[in-house]
């Protein structure tokens, strides 16, 4: 690891403290030109580190920079080695994963991105991706045997492992709309693209991409028109918990659920959260829209609707909205 690296390292585990230089250098075994010369290129990365004489240097508390030693500080043991990519743009997380798979990344690979040019949702869509308010990042599994099995699962873990993390970080009470949308405070936060790659001979899955995007905090600019009555952030003004955080707080649960899959514990959550269950609905499951009550989830995460004719309907794929009457 280099230097800058291990300073880096140093500063995220101490935010609340200040580590003078020759404390730094000593813990390293280098020179304080060397730390000097880190902490300027940590700045010119976009770190905002303070500097007082007499005291040493410190994490501003304002510095929100992805960075793997941030993330990699509070994720739990057994997902310490996972490769942790950090890019300032990229096309889509997505894709970035997608190609590294055929290049044979290993699984538990998470890319994230500063800012997405082609960020990418459901059918098509494009997820507004502006640069240092969100976390965009994709997550690379590669399923056997179980986990193969029960992999259709996956979208709906990964919506109650970003519900999880926001509730733990950040004491925010966030819902679930059917199928990969999380909402706080009436409007959406997150996002969740889950795309799968299969062998062509076998048709058996071999990767699985799930793609995260959660708007953190509101663009200077604000939210594009078409969004404006639509979007949300997880972060309200002045709330300064670092993304790092929360990155890490995702993953935890992700990875964890992502191992439990046929347990399908996490449905209990998931219906908990739910904000369409008891309601009308108007559905698409194909080309016309029915109307409907949205029912339960089921075991496999569909969403089960009581047609207007009194007949349930379970539903695997397609779009919701909740009915005006």
């Amino acid at each position: 690891m280099s230097v800058k690296s291990e300073v880096l390292k140093l500063l995220e585990a101490n935010r609340d403290s200040s580590l003078s230089g020759q404390e730094l250098a000593g813990h390293l075994g280098v020179t304080r030109a060397a730390i000097w010369k880190a902490v300027n290129s940590l700045k010119e990365e976009g770190y905002h580190i303070d500097a007082v004489n007499n005291r040493g240097y410190r994490l501003a508390k304002d510095n929100d920079v992805l960075s793997p030693e941030g993330i990699r500080l509070e994720l739990k043991k057994a997902y310490q080695d996972y490769e942790i990519q950090i890019y300032k743009e990229v096309d889509s997380t997505n894709q970035v994963v997608k190609r590294q798979a055929l290049e044979g990344k290993k699984q538990g690979l998470v890319v994230l991105a500063e800012e997405q040019s082609a960020g990418k949702g459901r059918r098509g869509r494009n997820f507004f991706s502006p640069m240092g308010t969100g976390i965009y990042m994709s997550v690379l599994f590669c399923p056997e045997s179980e986990q193969a099995e029960n992999i259709v699962l996956i979208t709906t873990a990964a919506a109650v492992a970003v519900c999880r993390a926001v509730r733990k970080v950040l004491g925010e009470e966030p819902e679930i709309k059917w199928v990969n949308d999380v909402y706080l405070r009436g409007r959406k936060i997150c996002g969740i693209l889950t795309e799968a790659v299969s062998d062509f001979e076998s048709g058996r899955i071999d990767t699985v991409v799930v793609g995260i995007g959660i708007n953190y905090h509101v663009p200077e600019e604000g939210f594009p028109e078409e969004l404006r009555e639509i979007a949300g952030s997880v972060c309200t003004a002045g709330n300064l918990v670092p993304r790092n955080s929360l990155v890490a707080a995702v993953l935890n649960e992700l990875y964890e659920l992502y191992d439990g899959l046929a347990e399908r514990s996490f449905l209990e959550d998931y219906r908990k959260w739910s904000n369409v269950l008891g309601k009308e609905v108007r559905f698409s499951s194909g080309d016309s829209w029915e109307y409907g009550k949205a029912v339960d989830i089921d075991d496999d995460g569909g969403l089960v609707v009581q047609c207007e004719n009194g007949d349930n309907k379970v539903l695997r794929t397609g779009e919701i909205t909740l009915r005006v009457c």
